[in-house]
């Protein structure tokens, strides 16, 4: 269904936030709402791109995948921002895949309508272009966390970033799949998720994650973690509430 301005707001997508009124409403007829599950694959690497996706309460995870099927996360995509980017830069079809691994509410646009909103200058492609340098910043710091870091400061890195982008303090997340995203062995997640729980830091119960003390996870993660929150509030104004 096609969603109007009164709607497209309260979706809460910070992107789509930063535009006028009247830039809101002239998209509006665009814009899709829809509902991507865990695990759902919006994108796959060197396929054709049919919609962006503006999330509002999912968060996505951008996968690269080796030859013998293993896959590292090199970004991620919640109500910050949007997933499709590779179109903002001229691309027919996607860099790597991008699945949903928190799910949620989105607004997606069809590819050919985002091409015809953001082929001048327009309010949605400077704000997209803003993001873009957010999210090339994420990468560069991600790729530099997992080198330098431990799995513990990674773990509490991850966890926080989630916690931004979804509503109230709780989410589901199982080891299985966070062991996938921080490139570990399963053991080594529910070692670090044990010892986060005892510290009081989260409570951990059949793959829903509950933040308890959010200061002390700030303080157990490294410092990437806000030197990407800060690269969000300098561009896009950003800030967790």
């Amino acid at each position: 269904m096609s969603v109007p301005h009164s709607v497209a707001l309260p979706c809460k997508n910070h992107l789509l936030s930063l535009l006028s009124e009247k830039e809101i409403k002239q998209l509006a007829s665009k814009l899709t709402s829809v509902r991507t599950t865990f695990k759902q694959v919006l994108f796959t690497r060197n396929s054709p791109i049919e919609y962006v996706y503006f999330p509002c309460t999912s968060v996505f995870s951008i996968l690269s995948f080796m030859q013998n099927g293993t896959a590292v996360e090199v970004g991620t995509v919640g109500n910050e921002g949007f997933a499709g980017i590779d179109v903002l830069i001229g691309a027919e079809s996607a860099t790597d895949t991008t699945i949903c691994q928190v799910e949620g509410d989105s607004l997606r646009m069809r590819t050919s309508d985002f091409r015809e909103a953001v082929a001048t200058d327009t309010p949605l492609r400077r704000v997209a272009q803003r993001y873009l340098q957010a999210y090339v910043s994420q990468m560069s710091q991600s790729v530099a966390c997992n080198r330098l870091h431990t799995i513990e400061e990674r773990f509490a890195r991850w966890v926080l970033m989630t916690h931004d982008r979804v509503t109230g303090d709780e989410f589901h997340l199982t080891q299985e799949f966070l062991a996938d995203m921080l490139g570990v062995h399963r053991p080594s997640v529910s070692l670090v998720a044990s010892a986060f729980q005892q510290a009081g830091l989260i409570k951990y119960t059949r793959g829903n994650l509950a933040i308890l003390n959010r200061v002390g996870l700030e303080a157990a993660s490294c410092e990437c973690y806000k030197n990407v929150k800060g690269q969000f509030e300098r561009l896009l104004g950003l800030a967790r509430s």
